[in-house]
C-alpha cells in the first residue's frame, strides 16, 4: 500500500467516525402513530394524530354525564325502614314482597322479551282518584323496589305540582326540579336530577311553584321531555308521582303520555263511584294496575287486579300520603 493510499484510507476512516458521532448525538426521529402503537403498549397523547376521535367505548354515556351535574342527597334509609317502607338493606318483609309482585308485570311490559312490549312502557304514572289515598307512598316504595333490580335503574319524578310530597317523604330538597326544567331552556335533565345514596335511584323533585304549573305539565314541552326520558335511558324506569285524576285535568294529560299506569285505591275509604269516574278518564288500552292500599292484615294477603294483571294490596292500616 502506498503512502497516498494510506492517507486516503485514514481520511475515510476519520470521516466515517465523525458521521457516527453526529448520528449518535442527533435525537431519534419521532415514530409515526402506527409505529408508536407498535413500539409501546400505552401510546402517549403526543403520538395520536391531531383531531383523533375518542373510541366509542370511551365516550361518556348520558348517565355518565348526569353524574357530573345535579346535587347529591342522602336518604335516611333507617328512618324509612322504621316507617315500614321498602329499603335496599331491609329484610324480606310483607311490604317488600308485595312490591316485588307489583313491579314484576310493569318491568315485563317495559323490557320483556315478548313481541307485545308496551310503547314507552318504561314511563309509569302512579295516581289515584283523590288526594290522600297513598300514591306517593306507592311511588316511593315502588321506586325503591325497582332500584334493587340487578340490571335496571329508576328515576322518580314528582309531578304532583299542586301537592308535592316526594321531597317531604324522603327529606330532600324541593328543587330545582321538574318545573324549573320546564321554564328554563338552559337546564338539562341532568341539572335537576338528584343523585342518592342508593346507586340505582335518581330523583327529580317538583321544583319551585309556578303560577302556570298545571299548564306546563300539559304542554308540548312536557311531551317532548317525556319522549326524551323514555328514549335516553334504555335500562331506566321513570316513575311519575302524578296529581289525582279527579282533582286536575293535567293528570289525564300526563296519563296519555306514559306507557303504563298504577292506580292506587284506599281500602275502606275510596268511594266506588270515584274510582269508576277516575278510571273512565284513562285510556283503557294501556296496562292499568290497581293497588289496594291501607288494608288491614286479617291473616291473608289481598290482591286486586285490573287491566290484565293483579297487584298487591299493602299496608296495615297506617296513614299514608
Amino acid at each position: 500500500m502506498s503512502a497516498e493510499t494510506g492517507n486516503d484510507t485514514s481520511l475515510i476512516e476519520q470521516a466515517a467516525k465523525r458521521l457516527r458521532q453526529q448520528q449518535s448525538a442527533e435525537p431519534a426521529p419521532e415514530p409515526t402513530p402506527a409505529s408508536a402503537s407498535a413500539a409501546t403498549e400505552v401510546p402517549s397523547a403526543a403520538a395520536e394524530p391531531q383531531g383523533a376521535r375518542t373510541p366509542p367505548t370511551a365516550q361518556a354515556s348520558p348517565e355518565d354525564e348526569d353524574e357530573d351535574r345535579g346535587a347529591r342527597v342522602t336518604i335516611d334509609l333507617a328512618r324509612l325502614k322504621a316507617e315500614g317502607c321498602v329499603t335496599p338493606d331491609g329484610d324480606r318483609s310483607r311490604v317488600a314482597e308485595e312490591f316485588r309482585i307489583i313491579k314484576r308485570p310493569l318491568l315485563e311490559n317495559a323490557f320483556g322479551r315478548t313481541a307485545l312490549l308496551v310503547e314507552q312502557g318504561n314511563l309509569i304514572m302512579v295516581t289515584s282518584s283523590l288526594p290522600g289515598e297513598g300514591k306517593t307512598y306507592t311511588a316511593v316504595n315502588l321506586a325503591m323496589s325497582i332500584a334493587m333490580e340487578m340490571d335496571k335503574t329508576v328515576l322518580l319524578v314528582d309531578a304532583d305540582v299542586g301537592r308535592a310530597r316526594v321531597h317531604k317523604m324522603l327529606n330532600i330538597p324541593m328543587g330545582p326540579g321538574l318545573i324549573d326544567l320546564m321554564v328554563d331552556p338552559s337546564l338539562d335533565v341532568g341539572d335537576v336530577m338528584l343523585r342518592t345514596n342508593i346507586p340505582k335511584l335518581r330523583i327529580i323533585p317538583m321544583g319551585k311553584f309556578h303560577p302556570h304549573a298545571n299548564e306546563l305539565l300539559a304542554s308540548g314541552d312536557m311531551q317532548r321531555l317525556l319522549h326524551e326520558m323514555a328514549s335516553r335511558y334504555e335500562d331506566r324506569v321513570i316513575l311519575f308521582d302524578s296529581p289525582p285524576l279527579l282533582v286536575t285535568s293535567e293528570a289525564v294529560v300526563l296519563s296519555n303520555l306514559v306507557g303504563q299506569i298504577v292506580f292506587v285505591v284506599e281500602a275502606q275509604r275510596s268511594l266506588q263511584h270515584s274510582v269508576k269516574d277516575a278510571l273512565g278518564l284513562l285510556d283503557a288500552s294501556k296496562p292499568i294496575g290497581l293497588v289496594l292500599n291501607k288494608t288491614r292484615h286479617l291473616g291473608g294477603d289481598y290482591y286486586y287486579g285490573y287491566g290484565g294483571y293483579g297487584l298487591g294490596g299493602y299496608g296495615q292500616g297506617e296513614e299514608r300520603t
